[in-house]
């Protein structure tokens, strides 16, 4: 470890000890002069030898600061069978997944069946994911015939009353939010022989891209790094007139320096928070837990090419018209059933006519009035003329990338490059526990230059810890060409727990360049890669498999070229709306529908002419202009009560980006009272659900932390490397092992000059 390594004492003692090794203690005058000679150059050897490896040692990236104590992250870990004998340690036995798509929102039903099958009673504890964007708002809990519905609470509450039933001795449900994206149950008293069935809803807007709608549902969380506090917060920058260096072996280290727009200070915010300890099973091992999976479709149109790109199931379309359909997982099948919690599970499918449903939904409620409306953007068109831009391609290299996602990584980085022009500028970062940059500047990308960036980038692999912070800060340093704009693209599987900091930072430096976010690997960090995107005023890309690759990139490309609509504006005539989200409307990217939440107020009596919704824009073959009416009258036909869920939960994401911008807890109070007005789970509300019957005097029991299955394509490098803080890029030889091949050619230099003294002594 490089830890044990006190330099000054090698310094001190190296040299001499190489001295004494070749010059015996007494020699007859006349060989006294060349065997010091000979002494004295091994002396240099050595001295030269201990330099190199000084300079060599120093930490890659990891500064630490005198005055922050160091952090100690939780890690993942390896799950061990039977490690408490007697106790049941795999609890969670099935989860049961119904999805029923209507329109264009979801309403999604999961069940977690658990059963104690040990001697022992437990408590079960399971981490596992969501939606990006779903709006959790319920939670039932079923022992044997009871039936407890689970009520929202504040965060701290909700655990100070889980943990007083759990000590009563109480059955107890306790769910909370690491992530908008991450969750976890604990269920406590569950005795032996008990089944333990919690039931969650949820709600999501299905959003179409290019007319493909999808739904997806995360079956994994992929393990998380986390940087201990001071690698977060003092990420090495290269300073001025440094570029040159960091080309080479071990370049890119300097003292630590934090970034003028970092506000975060790098320090856990509370949204964040810090991320449990993870328990996975090793690559391969199935998970020991059942899945399955049902989603009904029903469409205004008829639904065309319904397909998985993730597993293989079985459908049904119903009807003459074939606007319902209903998916489940195939029987028997390699990505089937079999294995099936191991990846993101992922459903597309197209309307008749490519066609989106556009319009205005309305709920009528009794204290509030909600809407949706979806439009329709006009289609793309390239651009007569495009401006050269600046491209940074920031590529993880990570123990979590190996193998198949780096595989995936690297066809994406060939169609990326492949698609630049000879007039555009690019370089490429390459991370892990270190960064470096391929080449000190930008350069152009002509054929040769490109090639070269594509054939380093092959000889890649991937190993050490995901410093995703110290790489953004350093991309964010680099000098840019004025006339050019700069584009930064991230290409990672966003296996970290640093989200907030890293949306800081990207939009902290939104007026340097925008940034796109692609997302390698079969369970992507979605809130991350969205997240990224969102800060950065750009679109975020998963890529499940190789094959994708190139699709990807050509649409990266045609949204580079040109925005589908900019300068968009929305406004209602003869209705009253309020508490609009988003406030502003950002430029449309892709051929994505432009989305408005908000309330509205039943128009006046006797008011003429009917409402509408006007939404205006800059399109790429001039004004943009379209009307859709709303029918007030019709409301209650159209009811749909999932509206005030996905409005608030729209109103909570946009106040987390302010407080990921500002740090602290600005927007506590705010989001908390969202979360228990609306009954929704968030960063600072959980659900409890607190059977009232003693059924274990005491409390006495076990803990048993459910493991979750290795994600599809990720290796064991993703938790063996997990510790490895600071271990520089897998590109280069590590700073240790530089500094052991100078040790070794310093001893063999010795070695070498003391058998020429001996024989020239036998001589």
């Amino acid at each position: 470890m490089l830890s044990a390594i006190d330099p000054l004492a090698v310094v001190r003692s190296a040299p001499q000890a190489a001295l004494r090794g070749v010059l015996p203690v007494a020699l007859p005058r006349p060989w006294r002069v060349p065997v010091q000679r000979g002494a004295l150059a091994a002396q240099r050897l050595a001295w030269l030898g201990v330099l190199g490896a000084l300079l060599l040692l120093a930490p890659p990236v990891q500064a630490q600061d005198a005055q922050a104590a160091p952090l100690k992250a939780e890690s993942p870990y390896f799950f061990v069978q039977g490690a408490q004998p007697g106790v049941e340690a795999l609890p969670l036995k099935r989860t049961d997944v119904h999805a029923h798509v209507s329109g264009v929102i979801a309403d999604v039903v999961v069940t977690q069946h658990y059963r104690n099958e040990g001697q022992v009673p437990i408590e079960a504890r399971y981490i596992f994911p969501g939606g990006t964007h779903a709006a959790v708002n319920g939670m039932v809990v079923r022992v044997g015939k009871r039936r407890v519905v689970a009520q929202i609470r504040e965060k701290q509450a909700a655990r100070i009353e889980y943990d007083a039933a759990r000590r009563e001795g109480k059955t107890a449900a306790l769910l909370e939010q690491h992530r908008p994206n991450v969750f976890q149950m604990q269920v406590a008293n569950i005795l032996p022989g008990d089944e333990v069935d919690v039931e969650l809803r949820y709600n999501e807007l299905l959003v179409p891209t290019d007319g493909q709608y999808q739904f997806v549902f995360p079956t994994v969380v992929g393990p998380r790094y986390a940087p201990p506090r001071s690698a977060a917060s003092h990420a090495a920058l290269p300073p001025e007139g440094a570029l040159a260096a960091l080309g080479r072996p071990g370049g890119g280290s300097t003292a630590p320096e934090r970034s003028p727009a970092d506000t975060s200070g790098g320090q856990p915010t509370p949204s964040g928070g810090a991320f449990p300890a993870q328990p996975v099973l090793h690559a391969g091992q199935p998970s020991p837990a059942g899945f399955t999976m049902q989603v009904d479709i029903d469409s205004p149109l008829a639904i065309h090419a319904l397909a998985s790109s993730s597993h293989a199931i079985d459908t049904q379309v119903g009807g003459d018209d074939g606007r319902h359909a209903r998916v489940q997982l195939a029987r028997d099948a390699t990505r089937g059933a079999a294995n099936a919690d191991n990846r993101d599970f992922i459903l597309g499918w197209r309307l008749a006519g490519d066609a989106i449903q556009s319009g205005v939904l309305l709920q009528r409620g009794e204290k509030e009035n909600f809407f949706l409306a979806m439009v329709q953007p006009p289609r793309s068109v390239a651009p007569a003329q495009i401006a050269p831009r600046d491209y940074i391609f920031v590529v993880d290299i990570s123990g979590s990338m190996h193998g198949f996602p780096l595989d995936t990584a690297k066809a994406l980085m060939r169609q990326l490059l492949g698609n630049l022009r000879p007039s555009d500028r690019f370089n490429v970062l390459l991370f892990a526990g270190s960064n470096r940059m391929l080449s000190p500047q930008s350069v152009p990308a002509t054929p040769a230059n490109v090639n070269a960036a594509i054939r380093t980038i092959e000889q890649m692999g991937g190993s050490g810890s995901t410093e995703l912070l110290p790489a953004l800060r350093r991309v964010y340093a680099e000098p840019k060409t004025p006339d050019l704009s700069r584009t930064v693209v991230v290409v990672t599987d966003g296996y970290v727990t640093v989200e907030d900091e890293a949306f800081a930072l990207v939009r902290g430096h939104l007026g340097q360049a925008n940034l796109f976010a692609f997302g390698i690997g079969s369970s992507v960090n979605r809130h991350l890669m969205e997240g990224l995107a969102r800060a950065g005023m750009g679109e975020p890309f998963v890529i499940t498999r190789p094959d994708e690759a190139k699709a990807q990139a050509e649409r990266f490309r045609k949204l580079i070229e040109s925005p589908v609509l900019t300068s968009v504006q929305a406004r209602f005539e003869g209705l009253d709306v309020y508490d609009v989200e988003p406030p502003q409307l950002p430029d449309v990217l892709a051929e994505r529908p432009v989305i408005v939440f908000g309330k509205w107020r039943a128009p006046a009596a006797g008011r003429h002419g009917q409402p509408r919704l006007v939404v205006e824009g800059q399109g790429a073959g001039g004004p943009y202009r379209q009307e859709l009416p709303v029918d007030v009258q019709a409301a209650a036909g159209q009811d749909e009560p999932a509206l005030r869920f996905l409005w608030a939960r729209h109103r909570i994401a946009s106040l987390s980006d302010q407080e990921a911008l500002t740090g602290g807890d600005a927007q506590k109070a705010a989001i908390t009272r969202l979360g228990l007005d609306y009954s929704l789970l968030t960063q600072y509300t959980s659900f409890i659900a607190v059977d009232q019957v003693v059924r274990n005097p005491g409390g006495q029991g076990a803990t048993s932390n459910q493991p979750s299955p290795m994600p599809e394509g990720v290796t064991d490098r993703a938790v063996g490397d997990a510790s490895a803080l600071g271990a520089a890029v897998a590109s280069t030889p590590e700073p240790e092992t530089w500094a052991a091949m100078l040790v070794v050619l310093a001893v063999l230099g010795a070695q070498l000059a003391r058998r020429r003294q001996r024989r020239s002594y036998t001589a």
